[in-house]
């Protein structure tokens, strides 16, 4: 299973191509759709989500409801591309009249600099129309067909946020609740947090961080259950389950680290406080007693629940702008502004949790014979149950 995708922040559309989904899925438009606009909510975001109403449509791959097999083909429109249509025009040649919105002033912190460096653009607008994370909205939409995948197999799975700047708001209450009472937890505030009494506190902190002209960041944590043990491999790096994982979390926008159960808490700890100790039920097969290592063992699942932790650097738009230096003359000045966020921390929760469900995806239709998805149940159910008859 592999997918891309194309589009630019201001362009007439973001497009997706998924291959690899089995046939005879059927798929609710409408989970997709609830998914891009939780997306594009929580407190903190900026003035763009006003004119955005992201809803996908699926141009190929898909008839009468139900996955064919072949490719799936989507598209979310931009509605912002409506002000922006001869700036962004891709096949009318550049003029002074369409060139107006023209960026030579970098912004620390984001790919505008390098990507024109690399790229040998003047404009850098044409780098920043593309790193924007106006782009992870396809990846939300592509991201949910495989999480309706994985449901379909019995796998659920939750992206919620931990902490918004310096201020936590999980505190372990996380490791006592199920998927379920934790998606009904985080969904009942804008903020996507567990701990209700940290709602009023959090959101003076970004009304004053707003204030400021600044920006935060936070920790985000995805929750997988029912991951049958043994996918992924220990035979070689690139077969690690857990390295894909990190590798495509990294992928999103702005986050700067990726850790697994407890993380970097467990550098510091001693091996008696970190190795999860095994258990056997003769009904269940085995087990582990706690889950410090987050579902892994070997980059290769171990049955436990997956418990991947993400952190998420500050945006680098700043309405005070920081100091930079003109790309062509060479002077100091302050950057450029584009419209942004005070936080995305609650919208990077979604598009993290959905990344995650594609490459869990993709291990379980490499794992099994996946061209259907009743033999794809069919395998997994005989997987399962030799697993716990090992």
């Amino acid at each position: 299973m592999h997918y891309i995708t194309a589009g630019e922040s201001h362009g007439p559309q973001l497009t997706g191509i998924i291959e690899g989904i089995p046939a005879g899925l059927t798929i609710d438009v409408e989970k997709i759709n609830q998914a891009l606009a939780s997306r594009q909510g929580g407190y903190g975001r900026g003035n763009r989500q006003k004119i955005e109403h992201d809803q996908v449509e699926i141009v190929g791959g898909l008839r009468h409801g139900v996955t064919l097999g072949s490719p799936l083909a989507l598209v979310v429109k931009n509605r912002d591309h409506a002000h922006w249509s001869e700036i962004m025009d891709p096949t009318t040649p550049a003029t002074p009249a369409n060139t107006v919105r023209r960026v030579e002033h970098p912004r620390p912190g984001h790919a505008d600099l390098v990507g024109g460096m690399k790229y040998r653009h003047r404009d850098l607008r044409n780098v920043l129309e593309r790193s924007s994370a106006r782009e992870t909205a396809i990846r939300v939409a592509i991201g949910n067909i495989c999480e309706q995948l994985l449901a379909a197999l019995g796998i659920q799975m939750i992206g919620y946020v931990q902490q918004v700047g310096s201020v936590k708001a999980d505190d372990g209450i996380s490791s006592a609740l199920n998927v379920t009472q934790i998606k009904e937890q985080v969904e009942a505030n804008d903020l996507r947090i567990l701990d209700q009494d940290k709602v009023v506190l959090i959101h003076d902190l970004i009304d004053r961080t707003k204030r400021a002209g600044d920006t935060l960041g936070g920790v985000i944590r995805v929750v997988a259950e029912n991951v049958p043990a043994g996918l992924g491999s220990y035979v070689s790096w690139d077969t690690k389950l857990d390295a894909k994982l990190a590798g495509a979390v990294m992928g999103v926008n702005a986050i700067k680290g990726v850790s697994f159960g407890d993380g970097f808490k467990d550098a510091t700890n001693l091996g008696s406080q970190v190795m999860d100790e095994i258990s056997y039920d003769p009904a269940n097969g085995f087990s582990r007693l706690t889950n410090h290592l987050g579902g892994f063992e070997g980059g290769m699942t171990n049955g436990m629940p997956i418990i991947i932790n993400a952190a998420m650097k500050p945006i680098p738009t700043l309405y005070k702008p920081l100091q930079t230096v003109d790309v062509n003359t060479k002077e100091p000045l302050k950057a450029n502004v584009e419209r942004s966020d005070t936080t995305a921390i609650v919208p990077a929760s979604i598009v993290v949790e959905n990344v995650v469900a594609i490459e869990l995806a993709k291990a379980v239709t490499d794992a099994f014979e996946s061209s259907n998805i009743e033999r794809l149940k069919g395998e997994i159910d005989r997987y399962r149950q030799k697993l716990v008859e090992y």
